[in-house]
């Protein structure tokens, strides 16, 4: 990847959470019980790992978020100051705790369960409340653990304000026409495409959106239609790769790659070596790598 002389300004908008993480032998079924191996937490969340993602990868990033008014929420608040992330509008809520996602690990996969919490009270005023940093910004991130409306919301005010945003479409949910034709790209799992575009053959759906859509598959692979041919790229993690978060650091990657100018194509072959760097450790941030890294 070609670095320029800039230090891109980034504004995250989205989650911030404790990712609670235990082992089992398999994924228990309805009223059925197992062991689990032990218990870790890690801290988590998608905005706040891709808000640290791109501060470890050279920009000044902020985040706009909400936690909890509770220990979670100053751990999390903690991480980010140390990270050097922006918290200045990350919302104490009086509400709601601070989110939480509990993920039974084993070998037949990852199931993960999401308790939004204090993330589904992000609102459009808090976006409002923030527009002195949107208008600083060079690219605007966001994804889908926060309510749709609040996204939807964020790209009618990038619109308006002439910002470039792009989107991690995960959790999954429908996309609307508008966030649709405003992304400036959008980075989704294969086997959400249904769920996110509608019916419809999955390389008709990216076809559709050329140089716009990015497609993550397996472990770190991702493909892409670049207007005239369908592209493919995989950077192949060892076996003992942890998946969590993969998506966050390959947008991240791939967004700082953007600001520095360099080629679609660039762009994601750095996403995919950022996130294959991730896949080395076990939660979705400890793992993240820092600009250094790649530096010779």
């Amino acid at each position: 990847m070609r670095l320029s002389n800039i230090i891109p300004q980034i504004v995250v908008v989205g989650s911030s959470s404790i990712d609670l993480i235990f082992n089992t032998s398999k994924i228990p079924t309805a009223n059925n019980t197992v062991l689990a191996n032990g218990l870790k937490s890690f801290l988590g969340g998608k905005g706040a790992n891709q808000a640290i993602a791109t501060s470890r990868l050279g920009a000044h990033t902020a985040l706009i978020s909400r936690v909890g008014m509770d220990p979670y929420g100053q751990q999390v608040l903690r991480n980010l100051d140390d990270e050097d992330v922006n918290v200045a509008y990350v919302v104490e809520d009086n509400d709601e705790d601070t989110g939480t996602a509990y993920v039974n690990a084993s070998d037949e996969g990852n199931a993960i369960t999401v308790v939004p919490a204090a993330n589904y009270n992000l609102s459009p005023n808090d976006i409002n409340e923030a527009e002195k940093y949107l208008l600083a910004a060079d690219l605007i991130l966001t994804q889908l653990e926060i309510p749709i409306k609040t996204v939807e919301f964020l790209f009618k005010k990038a619109k308006s304000l002439g910002k470039k945003i792009g989107i991690y479409a995960a959790p999954a949910s429908r996309l609307s026409d508008e966030i649709i034709d405003y992304a400036s790209f959008i980075v989704a799992k294969s086997t959400d495409l249904e769920t996110l575009f509608g019916e419809g053959n999955h390389d008709e759906i990216i076809k559709h959106l050329p140089n716009k859509l990015f497609v993550r598959d397996g472990a770190n692979s991702t493909s892409y239609f670049d207007g005239s041919e369908m592209k493919y790229f995989r950077k192949d993690p060892s076996s003992q790769a942890h998946n969590m978060g993969l998506g966050d650091a390959f947008t991240s990657g791939f967004s700082i790659a953007l600001l520095h100018g360099n080629s679609i194509e660039d762009c994601v072959k750095f996403g995919n070596e950022v996130a294959l760097k991730a896949a080395d450790y076990r939660g979705s941030q400890k793992g993240l790598p820092y600009l250094k890294d790649f530096q010779n």
